[in-house]
């Protein structure tokens, strides 16, 4: 037996091992064919987002009527908003400096006080589900939550404009009172979705904040008012004032809710946009979603600069 291991023993160390030199070769040009494209991936969605939107802002400053081709640089389509005029020239002037105020004036309506309503709901729903405990149907709103945030918001705004039909349909069968849509309608669309953002970002500050503060908090005393007003609130301020932000810029930017549930007289800025846009794609549309764009994009910054800055601040 002991010889038969030897033997087979050196048979092995025999055995010469063969390489497939052309599949290895194959193998490593795959992985860096797989390297590069994995570099490359970022740079294309990156491209892909950011794209429309820098060509957008270079065209705002075209000098040709045209929005798609480029004939020198000019900044009278922002002085034309200003000085109430569109396409200056020999084309009468159909735009409104007025008109176009008016739809600012909505959207700020709208979205200072859905800003308000949604923050406020937001930090109770956030408070409840983080420092709340156990309670019936907190599964069932920790789904619920996330909901405004995945569906589409054509079918949110849908299934708003069908929910205040039935709703305006029944008041008036039972009061004969007649109900219509407008800033009522459209900030309660716009609520609707705020208080999602709004309660996500606060109950990640919460997640962050260490518990012992308010269990030394009431070890010394305080009652759930004073722990809340005196540790609690202080502590998780900044990521409410970022959720309002986050909240204010999404109520501003949206359509497609404020489309379904406005009203006469309630048109909003982006709804504004897109009523110039019906007859014809006038130059200054390109200035205008600038001034969006930039206004939307500060208060993000700000709200992600604040969420930074006061991150260790929240884990103490």
């Amino acid at each position: 037996m002991a010889d038969q291991a030897l033997v087979s023993s050196r048979a092995v160390e025999r055995t010469v091992v063969e390489f497939d030199h052309a599949k290895i070769q194959r193998d490593l040009l795959m992985r860096r064919v797989g390297r590069i494209g994995l570099y490359l991936n970022p740079v294309f969605v990156y491209f892909f987002l950011w794209a429309p939107i820098v060509v957008l802002i270079v065209f705002s400053f075209n000098d040709g009527g045209s929005v798609s081709t480029w004939q020198g640089f000019t900044t009278r389509w922002y002085t034309n908003i200003f000085n109430n005029t569109l396409a200056a020239g020999t084309e009468a002037a159909r735009f409104s400096t007025e008109l176009m105020l008016n739809a600012v004036r909505n959207s700020l309506i709208v979205g200072v006080s859905a800003t308000v309503i949604s923050t406020i709901i937001g930090t109770m729903v956030a408070l409840s589900l983080a420092r709340g405990g156990t309670f019936p149907g907190k599964r069932l709103l920790d789904a619920v939550l996330y909901l405004p945030v995945v569906i589409p918001e054509i079918t949110q705004g849908i299934s708003l404009a069908l929910f205040f039909k039935v709703v305006f349909d029944f008041v008036q069968a039972q009061s004969g009172w007649q109900m219509t849509t407008g800033f009522g309608t459209i900030i309660i669309g716009h609520v609707a979705f705020c208080v999602s953002y709004v309660a996500i970002v606060v109950r990640a500050r919460l997640a962050d904040m260490n518990p012992r503060l308010e269990e030394a908090a009431r070890d010394l005393g305080a009652n759930e008012w004073r722990t809340f007003y005196r540790v609690t609130l202080p502590l998780i301020l900044p990521g409410i004032v970022a959720g309002a932000l986050l909240a204010f810029t999404l109520s501003l930017d949206d359509f497609v809710v404020t489309f379904f549930n406005s009203g006469i007289g309630t048109s909003t800025l982006p709804i504004f946009v897109y009523g110039m846009l019906k007859t014809r794609v006038p130059p200054e549309i390109n200035a205008i979603s600038t001034l969006m764009l930039l206004a939307s994009t500060l208060l993000v910054g700000i709200s992600l600069a604040i969420q930074g800055r006061n991150n260790a601040a929240t884990r103490v």
